[in-house]
């Protein structure tokens, strides 16, 4: 694989994994654009590396939470599974929550991987993300947090992001418009549909080791997957940072205006 095609991939996995405008979609179109074929031969290796970056984003731009949240689970174990009303506790029992539904992501695989060889489809859902975004950004939330938030909510916003498997539906988008949507206060929102990426990026990890063991990596893939690893985390970590500072100037309509734009023209480009 080119040096270049892992900087292009590890970019627009690394920035739109986290701003609200779907990495799998975006994933899906730059491959119905570019003919990748012949660099598919470590395609598993290669994606699960993309993967981790964007993971490594999270945990530095959120180390703070992450530690937290470690040491918190240790006690919490200690004590029995006890919550005492302790916020870290709770906000372990909301995310545990809110990663259950990706367990029927199994059952939608096929779909999912369907929809992926289809460019009307992906225009066809960045166009659902673009109309969430905008509803979204006219609702002003609530006050919740992790001090008060109630454990359905963390499975709701869960729902949220099993539908975000789809290429098209940006699970940073989706997940922080369901926690707007539940009356979570907007930088908990913010804070709470990165933190959950998370489990979801492990799971995914873990789910795909066993295509990983079956397809190997070769020793010229090394240095593209360093690359792509590296891109991947600035970019993200950079996207991170974007989609916090814009949450406070309620600046996502843009987001919404964007996804429109590529839905259309993923749209036009599957009919032509």
């Amino acid at each position: 694989m080119p040096i270049w095609v892992a900087i292009l991939l590890g970019a627009v996995q690394g920035l739109a994994e986290f701003l609200p405008i779907s990495s799998s979609g975006h994933l899906a179109l730059v491959q119905a654009l570019v003919d990748f074929e012949q660099y598919s031969v470590n395609a598993v290796a290669f994606d699960l590396v993309l993967h981790l970056g964007t993971l490594a984003a999270v945990i530095a731009a959120f180390w703070e939470d992450v530690k937290t949240l470690a040491v918190e689970a240790v006690k919490w174990i200690i004590d029995g599974f006890r919550i005492r009303n302790k916020p870290a506790r709770r906000l372990i029992v909301l995310l545990l929550l809110a990663t259950v539904p990706l367990a029927l992501g199994a059952v939608l695989e096929h779909f999912v991987e369907e929809a992926f060889s289809s460019t009307l489809l992906v225009g066809v859902f960045l166009c659902c993300t673009a109309v969430l975004l905008w509803v979204a950004s006219a609702h002003n939330g609530g006050t919740k947090t992790e001090a008060d938030a109630k454990y359905s909510d963390g499975f709701k916003v869960g729902l949220m992001q099993l539908v975000a498997l789809f290429p098209g539906v940006s699970r940073s988008g989706s997940t922080i418009c369901g926690g707007l949507f539940c009356g979570f206060r907007k930088d908990f929102a913010v804070r709470f549909a990165f933190l959950m990426s998370i489990p979801a990026v492990l799971g995914a990890v873990v789910f795909k080791l066993p295509d990983l063991k079956e397809a190997g990596i070769s020793g010229e893939m090394l240095l593209p997957c360093a690359v792509g690893f590296a891109v991947a985390a600035v970019c993200g970590y950079l996207a991170i940072f974007t989609v916090r500072l814009l949450m406070k100037k309620d600046s996502f309509r843009w987001f919404s205006v964007y996804c429109l734009a590529a839905g259309l023209a993923a749209i036009l480009l599957s009919i032509l």
